[in-house]
């Protein structure tokens, strides 16, 4: 392994022409020489110049890739669930474990993923190569997720085929491309710009998409054929992050020392486990995580069953994501696990106040939406400000290449928590008797199951916020500031 060595001070050596003898005291720079003569002047040094900003080229190129990220999130975690429950006729329990399987399929593959392009070397770079292939596979594999060539069960089994190979080409999307900021900045404020623009533009994918999705399957026709259009829309998107996150991250980071990654894959866990900033970064993400997936998922039956307002899904959407483009530079001020409890605390207020949205009128629901979307806001800023900054520490105190597998175990954690979000949130409905349907319509439920979509919608994520930031407790780091 290429190591870097300390510099060593070299001797003085006397000058050839110098008799031998005791030698005479040196001048220093700009005092009095012998007889009164004036000193040597002392050298003039290069101006200090601070480090380069990152060009806008590579901030935006960077944040693109966060278009590929938000619809992934947002279009199978807003409709993949009624998808299946009320227009292929799946029963709850096994529509959320349909949702919640690939995910787990894709807790075994990242960090596998990541190890790969921790190991690869190319002319592109190790990431974006595995960028490129895993975008545009995502692309195709999501058009088909929504295909619907079958009614029914077989229709379901087609979408569960589909969106495995999603989170299968998803995977090798997005390790890399988590994993780059932390070699593509040196600088923890540089790190901190790379993840704000990430955090915006998954802001302006999920408003777009989330906005728009639920008019183009009513555009569509509803049922199947609506649903399509969504599939052709999402992968639209996607292929466009795609593109543009490769062009624009071109040339970057091609100075930077090539570290070795660690001889193999139960090494580098072992050397996950061994970071508690990491561990406790992890576990808080997984659990975090699990509360957007329920909010996600939960919307639509929120919007329909409890606020009866079918069209109301798109503006609760919006209300939600808009916080992530209008409040991050507010929550750029804050650091580290004080933010993110702040946040934290924003986020479980707007949730519990959703209890009351019976008696609220639609404006006040809205308000309360964006509440919670203001503290999901400053969520993702901290957790993904903090990531970066625990494989730069890791990289620098290991001299390894790490960041493909940290960076896979971290995404790991945060599908599975989006995804097993949706899959209790579906074991709710089952239990409190919610009655599906194959007809693209909902059925008409009892009050027992509105009740449980309330409840499941109000307190499970805010219980899961709580969690969370009990289990950031463990994250700390030396310096002045905690990230």
């Amino acid at each position: 392994m290429a190591t870097t060595r300390s510099a060593r001070t070299p001797r003085a050596v006397p000058d050839a022409a110098e008799p031998a003898g005791a030698p005479e005291a040196p001048t220093a720079p700009g005092a009095p020489g012998p007889a009164g003569a004036p000193g040597p002047s002392a050298p003039a040094g290069p101006p200090h110049r601070p480090p380069a900003a990152l060009p806008a080229r590579l901030r935006f190129g960077y944040a693109s890739g966060s278009l590929v990220t938000g619809t992934f999130t947002t279009l199978p975690g807003l409709l993949l669930l009624p998808y299946l429950t009320d227009t292929l006729g799946v029963g709850a329990a096994l529509a959320g474990a349909i949702v919640f399987v690939p995910k787990a399929w894709d807790a075994l593959l990242n960090p596998l993923v990541g190890r790969a392009s921790d190991r690869t070397r190319t002319r592109w770079g190790a990431r974006r190569p595995y960028v490129l292939g895993g975008g545009f596979a995502m692309a195709l594999a999501f058009a088909l997720t929504f295909a619907g060539p079958l009614p029914g069960t077989a229709g379901a089994w087609f979408t569960a085929a589909g969106y495995l190979l999603t989170a299968t080409a998803f995977a090798f999307f997005q390790v890399p491309y988590v994993a780059m900021p932390a070699e593509l900045a040196d600088r923890d404020q540089d790190r901190m710009r790379l993840v704000g623009g990430r955090v915006a533009v998954i802001g302006v994918a999920a408003l777009v998409t989330g906005a728009a999705a639920p008019a183009l399957v009513d555009a569509g026709g509803g049922g199947l054929a609506g649903h399509r259009w969504v599939g052709l829309f999402g992968a639209a998107v996607i292929a466009l992050g795609t593109l543009w996150v490769f062009a624009g991250t071109s040339g970057a980071g091609r100075g930077a020392p090539v570290l070795e990654s660690e001889p193999s894959l139960r090494r580098q866990f072992a050397a996950a486990r061994g970071n508690p900033a990491f561990t406790a970064l992890l576990r808080c993400a997984v659990v975090q995580s699990v509360a957007t997936g329920i909010l996600l998922a939960g919307a639509p039956y929120f919007a329909d069953h409890v606020l009866h307002d079918s069209a109301g899904v798109g503006p609760m959407v919006a209300a939600f994501v808009a916080p992530n483009l209008l409040t991050l530079p507010l929550w750029s001020r804050l650091r580290g696990r004080r933010g993110h409890a702040f946040a934290s605390a924003l986020f479980a207020t707007g949730c519990l106040l959703f209890l009351a949205a019976p008696l609220l009128p639609p404006a006040a629901v809205l308000v309360t939406m964006a509440l919670a979307g203001t503290g999901h806001a400053g969520q993702l800023l901290f957790l993904y400000a903090m990531l970066p900054d625990c494989i730069a520490r890791d990289s620098a105190r290991t001299e390894r290449r790490q960041a493909g597998v940290l960076s896979g175990l971290f995404t790991t954690g945060e599908g599975l928590g989006v995804a097993l979000g949706p899959f209790l949130y579906g074991l709710v409905l089952q239990f409190s008797g919610y009655v599906p349907s194959g007809t693209g319509r909902a059925a008409e439920q009892s009050a027992t199951a509105e009740l449980g979509m309330l409840a499941g919608f109000a307190l499970l994520p805010a219980l899961a916020t709580v969690a969370a930031v009990v289990l950031l407790r463990g994250y700390g780091r030396p310096g002045r500031r905690p990230y």
